[in-house]
């Protein structure tokens, strides 16, 4: 009763609430991240899939400071040189240092992995939204489209429009875009027919809230986290798609350290210099079973149906 008999009494406690409310938001969502980080470390498998992604992040920042040698430092007299104490993964058939390509070499496989994941990600929820949203011809016109490119395999769908862009990381990125959002459009469309006819949806038409508003507000919220488990486990494609554009000449170009242009590079010396294919192909399968694998454990985390 005191604090409402003195001056400004009511803003105070405006303000008190409002402070309240917000305190209350901020401890729930920590929770949430508390409890979804309890939930990764009582999976095994995603927490190492957690571990090995958080690897190739630090490998790729500090790529300056953990590589032994100039990755594009050429030496001819130490060609082929096997995995010694000086080349901890040998040298190839330039001399080079394989260890220090292979450190920068994770540089070009995050930075395509995360391009073409910002690409398609927003590319693919709004066709997918709209066609769900909208219904009628819209829907059939946006999903035979998707259809037409899910007919085709990725890789192969993939060599085709990278091989009429041109060789080049930015080609190589567009191309795998476009084979990569048609599964992110199809998931944002079975999400969003989910939700389309819902209350607060129907509310929020009846205010006169548009599309625009409705998708952004209400419908990507729900979506988000099938979304993200999508786009994680489409991780592994994309790296063994650009690690295979690398091996046939289509993606980055010599003397850029990349993956796949190091496996084929080194596969007319695979019986007298086994490391050259080898290693680039070990990093490839490990990084891409470890998207696979925080995939997985995102999926049980992040859908509520599973709890």
């Amino acid at each position: 009763m005191n604090v409402m008999t003195k001056p400004g009494s009511f803003a105070t406690l405006h303000n008190w609430l409002i402070n309240e409310d917000f305190t209350s938001t901020r401890q729930a969502r920590l929770h949430t991240f508390y409890v979804a980080w309890l939930n990764l470390l009582a999976n095994p498998l995603a927490f190492c899939g957690f571990l090995v992604v958080l690897g190739l992040i630090a490998v790729a920042a500090l790529a300056p400071m953990i590589a032994t040698h100039d990755s594009y430092a050429q030496d001819l007299a130490f060609a082929l040189q096997p995995i010694s104490a000086q080349h901890w993964f040998g040298t190839d058939e330039f001399g080079r240092d394989v260890f220090s390509r292979l450190v920068y070499g994770s540089r070009t496989t995050l930075y395509i992995s995360i391009l073409v994941t910002v690409v398609v990600a927003p590319i693919g929820f709004v066709i997918g939204a709209t066609a769900g949203y909208l219904g009628g011809w819209v829907d059939i016109v946006l999903m035979r489209i998707t259809d037409i490119f899910l007919s085709f395999p990725s890789l192969v769908l993939a060599l085709a429009f990278s091989a009429s862009l041109g060789p080049g990381i930015e080609n190589a990125v567009i191309a795998i875009a476009l084979t990569v959002w048609p599964p992110i459009a199809r998931l944002a469309r079975a999400e969003t027919l989910t939700f389309r006819n819902a209350d607060f949806v129907v509310a929020a038409e009846l205010q006169g809230a548009g599309m625009g508003r409705i998708l952004l507000r209400h419908i990507v919220p729900l979506c988000a986290p099938s979304i993200i488990v999508r786009l994680t486990l489409n991780m592994s494609s994309i790296i063994l798609t650009a690690a295979g554009l690398g091996f046939l000449g289509l993606g980055a170009q010599p003397p850029m350290a990349e993956w796949g242009a190091m496996a084929a590079s080194g596969r007319q010396y695979l019986l007298d210099a086994w490391w050259l294919t080898t290693i680039p192909g070990i990093a490839i399968l490990t990084v891409s079973l470890a998207f696979n694998l925080l995939g997985d454990g995102l999926r049980d985390i992040l859908d509520p149906r599973n709890g």
